[in-house]
C-alpha cells in the first residue's frame, strides 16, 4: 500500500528551485512564493503549494529531493487548435483533458473517434469501421503522405487500447495527442 502523504503546511515563503507547467494556464512557471510542508518521516518528501507566476492560481507540487514527482492539477498535453468543428473541437479537449486527468487510454480512444468524426466531417459515410474511416481520409487526400505514418500508428495504438487488455502510457498519450494535433493543423486539400 502507498504511504499516504499528509504534511504539515508551513507559512508562506519564497520558493526557489521548482520549475514546472501549470496545470491550469499551460505556463512554464517557476512560482515565485509558496507554504511548504514538513519533511515527511525520514525521506526527502517534501510538498509545496506553489503560485503560477501566470494566472496566480495553486498548484499541489510533490517533491523527492530535488525532483519533482507529481503536480496537481497536472498540465494537459497539446495545445489550443482554431477554427475546428465543434465535435471535433469537443472530443480534441476531452482527449487533452483525459491526459492532464492521468487518464490516458481514455485519451488514445478519443483520439482514435476524432479521426472518424474528421473523416465523417469531410463526406465519409456515417457507421462505417474504423479502418475505413482511415482509408476514406488517406484516399481523398486529407492526410498529408508524411501523417500516414501517424495515422497508422494512432490506429494500431488505439487498437491496442480498444481491442486487448491493455492500458496506455503517458508516452502513448502524448505522442498520439501530438500526432493528432499536428493533423488538425493539416491545411485541408483543396477539391477542384
Amino acid at each position: 500500500m502507498a504511504e499516504v502523504f499528509s504534511p504539515t503546511w508551513s507559512h508562506r515563503q519564497n520558493i526557489i528551485g521548482i520549475r514546472y507547467t501549470c496545470g491550469y494556464c499551460g505556463t512554464d512557471t517557476s512560482p515565485a512564493y509558496g507554504w511548504p510542508s514538513d519533511v515527511i518521516g525520514g525521506t526527502n518528501r517534501r510538498g509545496y503549494i506553489g503560485i503560477c507566476t501566470y494566472c496566480n492560481k495553486p498548484s499541489f507540487i510533490e517533491v523527492d529531493g530535488a525532483y519533482i514527482q507529481r503536480v496537481t492539477p497536472s498540465a494537459v498535453i497539446g495545445k489550443d487548435v482554431e477554427g475546428l468543428p465543434s465535435e471535433v473541437k469537443q472530443l480534441y479537449e476531452e482527449a487533452r483533458t483525459c491526459t492532464g486527468a492521468g487518464a490516458f487510454t481514455s485519451a488514445v480512444l478519443t483520439c482514435r473517434k476524432i479521426l472518424m468524426h474528421i473523416a465523417v466531417e469531410k463526406g465519409a459515410a456515417d457507421g462505417l469501421r474504423f479502418i475505413e474511416y482511415v482509408e476514406y481520409l488517406a484516399t481523398e487526400g486529407y492526410i498529408p503522405r508524411e501523417g500516414r505514418a501517424w495515422v497508422d500508428y494512432i490506429r494500431a495504438k488505439s487498437n491496442e487500447a480498444n481491442h486487448e487488455i491493455k492500458i496506455m502510457a503517458r508516452n502513448d498519450a502524448e505522442t498520439i495527442v501530438t500526432f493528432i494535433e499536428m493533423l488538425l493543423r493539416c491545411e485541408p486539400p483543396v477539391h477542384p
